[in-house]
């Protein structure tokens, strides 16, 4: 990650939109920023080659690339069709260097959950009340990063959030669990 990008995932983290001035707003950026991410499937796609069948890691590489490329291409979809393609490509950059905030938001969460054990309440509860904190960051961020990057209304970016996260689910997920209901082997 280039200093400019990193100073400007630490910029969107805590809300503020100046951090998008940091993003290079082209291709290559977006390749760029893609880049760690799908490293991290082929590795993940190589091990299970090595643990399970040539067509199980097959399918979970693909699986994995369609989650990756999904969100650029639903959310480009959606800024086309609001008129706001002119502000995308710096969005997809911008949205996809943010990924990198969500495993310190995590482990916040978890460290605070541990905390809250600590003070008496009840391990279930802690945990899912950390979940949900580290999950609302999540989609307030998002949420934050297309009203800001598109310029569009919070109700429209919450919107893309949603559309973007459930056709995501669905273009990574739904051909494995189709397989898995007619019978077929993953």
């Amino acid at each position: 990650m280039s200093l400019s990008a990193a100073a400007g995932v630490a910029q969107l983290a805590r809300f503020r939109a100046d951090g998008l001035a940091a993003f290079d707003a082209s291709p290559v950026g977006l390749l760029n920023a893609l880049a760690p991410w799908i490293a991290f499937a082929l590795v993940g796609g190589g091990l299970a080659l090595a643990g399970d069948s040539a067509r199980s890691a097959a399918v979970e590489l693909l699986a994995s690339l369609v989650a990756l490329l999904a969100p650029p291409v639903l959310s480009q979809g959606l800024a086309l069709w609001w008129g706001r393609a002119a502000g995308w490509l710096r969005y997809a950059v911008a949205a996809t260097w943010c990924q990198w905030v969500m495993p310190p938001a995590l482990m916040a969460a978890v460290l605070g959950s541990g905390v809250l054990i600590a003070l008496g309440v009840p391990q279930a509860v802690a945990e899912t009340l950390a979940g949900l904190l580290a999950l609302g960051y999540a989609l307030a961020l998002h949420v934050f990063l297309a009203r800001r990057g598109l310029a569009l209304s919070l109700g429209r970016a919450a919107l893309v959030v949603v559309a973007v996260n459930l056709g995501t689910a669905a273009l990574a997920f739904g051909p494995l669990l189709l397989a898995g209901a007619w019978g077929g082997e993953r």
